[in-house]
């Protein structure tokens, strides 16, 4: 890869975590016998030892200590900690119960979530066409309660978690990988106290020396910390409004997933729900992309 520019580089790196971020609803099926609490559990308890390794061997371990001694960024780091570990664990219950689609929208709804939460505190000044397309995604979310009589609560809570963890995350203004080990780092004890519960009770599907549903779950801080590396390598190295477009690929390979390989049914009035907020996403990024290149040609 050296040999590439450094755009193609980001290209590959973006391709690969959201390709990768795609994909992961395969590793939740194959141990989709444990409980989601349990796995949450896991993914905390593993990406800890996981970012601690890396936090030293990329020798960030001083930048690491001067954070924790801001007391300011750390309150709002409980919070995303809190934000981070209810869309994890929403997204496994999800995949557990069949509802990978339902999950996919979710994240197809986010990067308006995202507008309209910009919007709402930080006074954005929406385009005519972004207004459209917010309309069509709230239109999208009437229609399914209306024609299905049910609030897509998965999808809007996936949505909402993430979108404002990224927008404490964002103004808190902190380097990823430092940010997502201190939300781990808060949320440990809890993680290992619920599993000691479950040793304690013997309801533990971990168990030493490990079987193949333990390799598993050891494998959870790799599968939380590795796409977030590719998509940091890919941000440094291409604009956010690349990121933009790129971000479509996880959702888009997740729903492709749930309908071709594990047969999730797709009612036509929520397939009506999914190209409504298709065409609310295509007429976003659409806009925002003409903006970007008329203020770049002026």
């Amino acid at each position: 890869m050296n040999n590439l520019s450094r755009e193609a580089q980001g290209y590959i790196y973006a391709l690969m975590a959201f390709g990768f971020w795609g994909l992961i609803p395969i590793y939740f099926k194959l141990i989709a016998s444990v409980s989601p609490a349990e796995i949450l559990a896991h993914r905390i308890i593993w990406s800890v030892v996981l970012l601690f390794g890396m936090i030293l061997f990329s020798r960030q371990f001083g930048a690491f200590t001067l954070l924790i001694r801001d007391l300011h960024k750390i309150k709002y780091l409980v919070l995303t900690a809190l934000l981070v570990s209810i869309n994890w664990l929403v997204f496994i219950w999800a995949v557990s119960h069949n509802m990978i689609a339902e999950s996919s929208l979710g994240y197809y709804i986010n990067p308006l979530v995202n507008f309209a939460l910009g919007i709402i505190f930080f006074k954005d000044r929406p385009s005519f066409w972004q207004k459209v397309a917010i309309g069509l995604a709230f239109g999208a979310i009437v229609y399914q309660v209306v024609t299905l009589g049910s609030i897509p609560v998965i999808s809007l809570a996936l949505a909402f978690s993430f979108g404002f963890y990224g927008m404490i995350r964002k103004q808190i203004n902190l380097p990823a990988m430092n940010g997502l080990y201190i939300e781990t780092l808060i949320l440990l004890p809890l993680a290992l106290l619920y599993f000691s519960y479950l040793v304690a009770t013997d309801q533990n599907a971990f168990v030493f020396p490990p079987n193949g549903v333990s390799w598993l779950l050891l494998l959870a801080g790799i599968i939380t910390v590795l796409p977030l590396l590719w998509f940091n390598a890919a941000a440094t190295r291409i604009s956010l409004i690349h990121i933009g477009f790129f971000q479509y690929i996880s959702p888009t390979v997740s729903f492709l997933l749930a309908i071709f390989v594990y047969d999730e049914v797709l009612l036509p009035e929520k397939l009506t729900t999914f190209v409504l907020i298709w065409i609310a996403l295509a007429i976003f990024s659409i806009d925002g992309y003409m903006k970007k290149r008329a203020s770049k040609e002026g």
